[in-house]
């Protein structure tokens, strides 16, 4: 199961010469457009040129096909992908080879969507499907809104990976959030995941003051602390910083990212003993989580805000 995943895609499931008819072009493209926007991720192949060809007019590409296209990339969901063969593919069997080869250096959690011309060439190979038999592929019908994991860095890594790399925000909200005690140790590790990119993306950090709901002393200064000297080297050699919030109490723990927005239970810690589930919100819940620890929103008391490193 995975709560997202990427996807490349043949030029020739665009276009309406693929099809019998215009109408089928688009029912098919209705098939993946809401995974694509809400779950998933498109390879823009050959840094861009992949993109760039959608957009030329030359080529009778449904009007839905300009709609996905678009959304894809005001969502960040059109994600770079360097080249993997040495020459520009010259028909869409030429596509469906460069996507196989990116695959093959970076594995796709997803698989080639292609029609049925360019998926007769494939006839064994599992990776790629036809756009009208999706049913029948494993790394389709795998999609899920929740997922059973181990409490573990590795597999945070594992399901988190696009999120980090990909996302152009993402906030960590979980009200426990120290890295500084031995179940939070590999919660550095996890960030450094979203660095060593061009454009690094904007990370938040919430979590409560340590006192709130306690009556106790409220002790501020131990997260400050705390989260300064465990995360301000690794985030300065990724080229990353943090916006961290400190709220009085809250309970729930979620990620929340332009990309997707996930309920963790258990937040961010480690525990070897056991497993955890984590399920994908929808957009209207995740919109409301962001606006709820937004300071504007004055749903929570913010008892201090500071960067690191």
């Amino acid at each position: 199961m995975a709560l997202i995943a990427d996807y490349a895609i043949t030029p020739d499931v665009f276009d309406i010469t693929s099809y019998s008819s215009e109408e089928v072009c688009g029912l098919q493209l209705g098939r993946i457009k809401d995974a694509m926007l809400e779950e998933g991720l498109v390879r823009d192949l050959r840094d861009g040129e992949w993109g760039r060809l959608l957009g030329d007019p030359a080529r009778p590409w449904h009007r839905r096909a300009r709609e996905i296209v678009k959304k894809l990339a005001k969502q960040g969901r059109l994600v770079p992908c360097r080249s993997a063969l040495r020459t520009s593919p010259a028909d869409d069997r030429g596509w469906c080879d460069e996507a196989l080869a990116g695959h093959e250096r970076k594995p796709m959690i997803g698989g080639v969507i292609a029609t049925g011309s360019v998926k007769a060439a494939y006839p064994k190979e599992p990776v790629v499907e036809r756009i009208d038999a999706l049913h029948k592929a494993a790394w389709w019908t795998g999609r899920g809104s929740s997922v059973r994991l181990e409490r573990s860095l590795a597999d945070y890594r594992r399901h988190l990976d696009l999120v980090l790399r990909f996302a152009k925000s993402i906030q960590f909200i979980d009200p426990y959030l120290d890295p500084g005690r031995e179940d939070y140790r590999g919660f550095a590790d996890l960030l450094a995941v979203a660095g060593d990119r061009r454009s690094p993306p904007l990370i938040e950090i919430h979590r409560k003051c340590p006192g709130d709901h306690d009556r106790l002393p409220l002790n501020i200064e131990h997260v400050e602390r705390a989260l300064h000297e465990e995360l301000d080297q690794i985030l300065r050699a990724r080229g990353l910083s943090a916006e961290v919030y400190v709220w009085d109490y809250f309970h729930d723990r979620y990620l929340i990212s332009n990309l997707i927005g996930i309920q963790v239970p258990h937040g961010f810690s480690e525990s070897g003993k056991s497993k955890t589930t984590r399920s994908r919100l929808d957009r209207r819940d995740r919109d409301d989580i962001q606006r709820e620890f937004d300071p504007a929103s004055r749903r929570h008391k913010l008892r201090t805000q500071f960067k690191v490193p």
